[in-house]
């Protein structure tokens, strides 16, 4: 008798990770507890400002707000607002964990212009359809809130994508 050992296929430990880190982006992103406040402290929705997007760019900044890169950098870091660090490497003093799933931005300025960043930023879906990132100032009208208290909402603010993109292109 011709006895072969069991042979199980393991799945791969970067499979497990994108898996996870999937998962820990959604659960912020669309859970009650993961954006902003808790709905019965929430301001009222902002007014949404419309934005053109022209050649993979949205040159203006959003309502004209000016950003601060210092605030961005933060709204970058913390978990129940923007979470870049679920997905991407980032260059922040302390910061040991962080997600694989999106492309390390450390350098992300030298590589593309202020406009292209601030398209990925609003809604990369406008350069690939196919991204699971999610569109942090995307038109309120075309995302699926889960909690009525989030409908009419953006996942940040103008201001807040502005800090951000503020923040991202000092990485030279």
């Amino acid at each position: 008798m011709n006895c072969r050992p069991y042979n199980r296929t393991i799945t791969q430990p970067r499979t497990i990770s994108l898996v996870a880190t999937f998962i820990s982006v959604f659960l912020v992103l669309f859970s009650d507890n993961g954006v902003a406040d808790s709905p019965d402290k929430m301001p009222p929705p902002e007014p949404y400002c419309e934005w053109q997007e022209a050649n993979y760019s949205i040159e203006k900044p959003l309502c004209n707000h000016i950003g601060d890169a210092k605030r961005g950098q933060a709204i970058a870091s913390d978990g129940s607002k923007g979470n870049c660090l679920a997905c991407h490497q980032l260059p922040i003093d302390g910061i040991e964990a962080y997600g694989t799933i999106g492309p390390p931005l450390e350098g992300v300025s030298s590589r593309l212009p202020e406009g292209f960043i601030r398209l990925r930023v609003v809604d990369t879906r406008h350069i690939n359809p196919m991204s699971i990132m999610p569109g942090f100032y995307r038109d309120p009208s075309l995302i699926n809130r889960p909690g009525k208290p989030y409908i009419g909402r953006t996942f940040l603010s103008a201001q807040q994508v502005e800090d951000v993109v503020a923040y991202l292109v000092t990485l030279k």
